[in-house]
């Protein structure tokens, strides 16, 4: 192993990889605008309003600022250096051996375990809809279509989530058109709600600043699943311009989509009126008088946890895929079909994560609360090493390919310090707060254990 990449290698150009290029641009384009909107939104905003108040919109203003300047930092460097491994091959270039094999093992563990939550979620909803189809089944079914479908072609991932992510954003669409329909006193039966929601129960921060920041802790990691796009754009047709329009696309509109969202909701509704677990936007469409509302986000919510389920299994894949490339995972796992599938990667993957669907069905209490907790802070950490990273290749892509990056990093390198400041914080506040303490130090366990393994790696090859 060695400390830092060599000075002499390039980082823009070379071979494709032996992967489909499969994707199509309005695959990408779909994935970056759907690869966040997920359950954290329709279900978990619950909670961050219930300690932030009116006040979540600043929050989520916060939380979504700084994942739109991580995804722009990974477009930035994945137009220049399209790679499967995408983030964990860049920390790799810039900062070695140590950080690539960190980050993408950090990631895949994050990804098999997390699916075990989304195959859940998934099945407890369907064994609502069909009670005599016990929860274990629904689990293996899906597990079973989504391999399945992984292991076709790349298209079939494509073309499930094109249409996974346009369901979740016509959902949101027509949210926000009938939201601001409710808000202006439009709709039948429905009178404007004026400023008394905002202002009233305690006014637009009735529990402070700390609320927000309370609220920032509560929302941020419902923006984990912004880097798929960016690892999927090396089985585009053309990679660097797929990448570069999917992150224009999506960067302002998702911030819209979660912002737009909870005006609407806080606007609408007394915040005290929130409780976490339980979706405001069911309670703003049972408000509105939609009928069938609770059903009709159940199945929003549905779609949205096979979506990231969908989306795990391929990113998990193709991150392993990636590290066995550099010889960082076993090399048995590039094997690739004959339409451009790493098959053994898919299969390696869906393995873990059929277990830890099991420990999901079997000790959700114990043993897989203690595993969840320990990659629950672990994206904070892998964007920290995204934005390290991209302070340090900025310079050398400006070089190599002769001017500006196709896609530019914003006021960099000010803006990049921003957000590894505001990481930081987020980090302390963490480990300020009793109820997310236990998750940051399970997480920082898990990573300083993956740290000290590249590092042992690193003395063995010297």
């Amino acid at each position: 192993m060695h400390d830092a990449p060599p000075a002499a290698e390039p980082l823009t150009g070379g071979a494709r990889e032996p992967l489909s290029a499969g994707l199509k641009q309005r695959h990408m384009t779909m994935l970056g605008l759907g690869g966040v909107i997920g359950a954290g939104l329709f279900v978990g905003s619950g909670a961050g309003i219930a300690v932030a108040g009116p006040g979540i919109i600043v929050s989520y203003l916060i939380a979504g600022a700084l994942a739109m300047l991580v995804m722009r930092m990974i477009g930035e460097m994945s137009a220049a250096m399209p790679a499967s491994g995408a983030f964990s091959v860049h920390a790799e270039r810039a900062l070695g051996r140590w950080a690539g094999f960190s980050v993408g093992w950090l990631y895949w563990f994050l990804l098999v375990i997390v699916l075990a939550v989304e195959a859940t979620g998934a099945a407890q909803i369907a064994n609502g809809w069909l009670p005599s189809v016990p929860t274990w089944a629904w689990v293996l079914l899906f597990m079973v279509v989504f391999t399945a479908a992984n292991l076709a072609t790349v298209k079939h991932f494509g073309e499930f989530e094109f249409w996974f992510a346009t369901l979740k954003v016509v959902a949101i669409v027509l949210f926000l058109g009938l939201g601001l329909l409710a808000i202006l006193g439009v709709l039948p039966d429905t009178d404007a709600p004026g400023l008394a929601n905002l202002t009233g129960q305690g006014g637009f921060l009735p529990k402070g600043w700390g609320g927000v920041v309370s609220g920032v802790l509560a929302v941020v990691f419902a923006f984990g699943g912004l880097e798929v796009v960016t690892i999927a754009a090396a089985e585009s047709s053309d990679p660097v311009r797929a990448v570069g329009r999917a992150v224009r696309s999506a960067v302002w509109r998702i911030l819209f989509f979660y912002v737009g969202s909870m005006a609407v909701v806080v606007t609408l509704l007394p915040w005290t009126s929130m409780e976490p677990g339980k979706s405001p936007y069911v309670a703003v469409l049972d408000h509105l008088g939609v009928p069938g509302a609770g059903q009709i986000m159940k199945i929003v919510v549905f779609v949205a946890l096979l979506s990231a389920l969908n989306a795990n299994v391929y990113a998990s894949s193709r991150m392993v895929f990636s590290l066995a490339e550099r010889g960082e995972a076993p090399r048995a796992l590039l094997k690739v079909s004959g339409a451009g599938v790493p098959r053994v990667a898919v299969l390696a993957s869906v393995v873990f994560g059929f277990a830890s669907v099991i420990l999901n069905l079997e000790w959700p209490d114990s043993v897989f609360r203690y595993l969840l907790n320990a990659v629950g802070s672990v994206l904070l950490f892998v964007w920290g090493l995204i934005a390290v990273s991209q302070l340090r290749l900025r310079r050398r892509i400006e070089r190599e390919s002769g001017g500006q990056p196709v896609l530019r990093m914003w006021g960099f390198p000010y803006l990049t310090w921003a957000a590894l400041v505001a990481m930081g914080a987020v980090l302390v506040l963490m480990l300020a707060d009793a109820g997310t303490r236990p998750q940051l130090l399970w997480s920082g366990a898990a990573t300083g254990l993956v740290l000290a393994v590249a590092g042992l790696r690193a003395l063995r090859s010297r």
